[in-house]
């Protein structure tokens, strides 16, 4: 599966601090998928596959060539991190005490460190991880919706039918 690009395709999660449910409000949803849209736009990722799920996210992207795949991730998440942040400080400036932390380097903190990020060399795991995604939603304690394709922050229509809002997508076989 991996192509000229030093980097196989990453199965990425990151989670929300304490696994707060901070990724519900759609205005926070959008902030994941206009960064995607930037990152993609910038050919800095190609993205496979992605779920915003309440407290967490999963996406199979493939970083592109003369990028390093720990900027990219860094970036991502400061620059979610700080644009939800003001949002809260905005619309919710209560909201914030729930992410305060006693850290050297930071105040508040909305993404839990340590994301996990497996590589992706074959296509019978591509697929595995892409059925993982699509079906989170419908996971009992989630019951978000009775079909993949049914929810909106995710890749599962792309699959399903070829179409899809997230312009930022590719197939994830070209």
């Amino acid at each position: 599966m991996a192509d000229s690009n030093s980097y196989y395709p990453q199965f990425f999660t990151a989670t929300i601090l304490e696994w707060k449910d901070l990724l519900q409000p759609v205005k926070h949803k959008h902030i994941i998928t206009d960064s995607l849209v930037y990152l993609t736009e910038n050919k800095k990722v190609v993205v496979y596959g992605f779920i915003i799920m309440p407290n967490h996210i999963h996406l199979i992207w493939h970083i592109a060539e003369g990028h390093k795949k720990e900027n990219i991730q860094r970036d991502f998440l400061k620059y979610t991190a700080q644009q939800i942040k003001f949002n809260i400080t905005k619309y919710h400036p209560p909201a914030l005490e729930r992410f305060k932390v006693n850290a050297k380097d930071r105040n508040y903190q909305i993404w839990e460190r340590n994301s996990l990020s497996v590589d992706i060399w074959s296509e019978k795991v591509m697929l595995q991880k892409l059925n993982y995604i699509h079906y989170n939603p419908l996971q009992p304690h989630w019951n978000i919706c009775k079909v993949p394709a049914d929810y909106r922050y995710s890749s599962a229509l792309f699959y399903e039918t070829g179409n899809s809002e997230w312009k930022f997508l590719t197939h994830y076989l070209g």
